[in-house]
């Protein structure tokens, strides 16, 4: 049976994504529909204990990852198949499964929001099967995602209007690289080197060559000459596979004064690229952009501040843990048949009840407060309403393509960003930017 929710997009249909799930979230289901509670109408919340340590703000991202795939979150034949052979022989749970469609209600925070300890980013209001089972899939989606764009967000700061490349794609699992592609892109990255996150969100992408290419040929020079004959002098020679000075006057040699731009992927990169920039002025290569790679990361990329650099190429240190550090999101029961409940647990509580928030802005427009309670809020002037309607009885509420709501996510971000204060942006370690409040 084919979905009822989500666009034709014109590219190949996604696997299900039914089996990226815990077993424990079958286990529930089961024991659920064995003892009569699987129907009870449950509200679960997604949110964030606290901020990864020293963060200021979080970015959430993945929201459009996962509505993209909740119209394929079914159980067919192969996937009905592959549980039995797991061991998941209960007729009742695999009957479920096989008529399963999601037809409750989701809210949250528009992609691209920044987020805080506490605020509910996702809401899910179904049937406790229904509900529980999506936790995997969302978590999964939220927590990743979440993660490279909030460390994408402070490198893009740190760049103060220098555009950044992502190009973390050789570091990373395939399907990882390219929503980390989306996600760096939704904060303001440029461009990523990886095709499918071209093709999939319409990310730009860009990219020349390796130490390969130069190693390939015999002399830099063929090298150079062959990159400009078939990309134009407009291209980005990389120029430090041997000696730096010499690849620099050898570039400039085959493509003239025109030559688009530079590579640095090694050394002492503050006192190269000013070095680099000061031969090129001599040879006459005055517009020649500097670009610079090798493991930046937010604190390398200030460090370059002061240098002539025009671009910053990431990847390593944005898509894996030590960048990107887990932001642990957590996918919690918080009201059942109307009633608030909440986990007691040392260190691990949670606050019962639906969450209702708003983002609080004094005069100027600036963020000022977070403001997250299970009661009603009394507006004030300068509120934000932060949860939004995102599924309505199983129907996504505004269908848009891939690239549509990555460009959608980004204008969002922008916007909410406009509106931190000063302090946010520092990258010392301290306190989230906005206090959680409870109205």
């Amino acid at each position: 049976m084919a979905p009822s929710i989500g666009l034709d997009t014109g590219l190949t249909p996604p696997p299900s994504p039914a089996l990226f799930t815990d077993r424990y979230e079958l286990t529930m289901v089961a024991a659920a529909l064995a003892d009569g509670t699987a129907d009870r109408d449950c509200v679960f919340e997604v949110f964030a204990r606290r901020l990864p340590h020293g963060r200021r703000y979080g970015v959430l991202a993945g929201t459009g990852r996962l509505l993209e795939a909740l119209p394929h979150f079914r159980f067919g034949d192969d996937e009905i198949a592959a549980l039995r052979e797991q061991g998941i022989t209960d007729q009742r749970l695999l009957d479920w499964l096989a008529d399963f469609r999601f037809t409750g209600d989701i809210d949250g925070y528009a992609e691209g929001d920044l987020y805080f300890p506490g605020s509910p980013v996702l809401t899910v209001r179904a049937s406790f099967a229904q509900g529980v089972l999506l936790e995997t899939l969302a978590l999964s989606v939220l927590n990743h995602d979440s993660a490279i764009a909030s460390a994408a967000a402070r490198m893009v700061a740190a760049a103060c209007e220098r555009p950044c490349i992502e190009m973390g794609s050789r570091r990373t699992h395939e399907e990882a690289a390219v929503a980390a592609a989306r996600a760096a892109s939704l904060v303001g990255f440029g461009t990523t080197s990886n095709l499918e996150a071209g093709r999939r969100y319409g990310v730009p992408t860009s990219g020349t060559s390796a130490h390969a290419f130069t190693l390939l040929h015999d002399s830099e020079r063929a090298a150079f000459e062959a990159q400009v004959a078939t990309l134009g002098p407009g291209t980005t020679l990389l120029v430090d596979t041997y000696d730096v000075d010499e690849g620099i006057r050898t570039a400039v040699e085959v493509a003239g004064p025109e030559l688009g731009g530079i590579r640095l992927d090694s050394g002492d990169l503050p006192t190269l690229a000013a070095h680099a920039r000061e031969l090129l002025d001599s040879l006459g290569a005055t517009r020649t952009r500097i670009v610079v790679t090798s493991d930046l990361d937010e604190y390398a990329i200030s460090g370059l501040m002061a240098a002539p650099v025009d671009r910053y190429g990431v990847g390593t240190s944005l898509v894996t843990g030590s960048g990107a550090p887990t932001v642990g999101m957590v996918y919690k029961l918080v009201e059942r048949d109307g009633v608030p409940v909440a986990k007691k647990s040392e260190g691990k509580r949670s606050v019962g009840g639906r969450k209702n928030a708003v983002r609080r802005h004094d005069e100027t427009g600036t963020a000022t407060a977070e403001v997250v309670t299970s009661r009603p809020i009394e507006p004030r002037d300068g509120d934000r309403d932060l949860v939004v309607p995102l599924v309505e009885a199983g129907e996504i509420r505004t269908p848009q393509s891939p690239a549509e709501a990555l460009a959608a996510a980004r204008a969002h971000h922008e916007r909410a960003r406009r509106a931190l204060p000063p302090e946010a942006w520092a990258l010392s370690r301290g306190e989230p930017a906005l206090e959680t409040v409870e109205a």
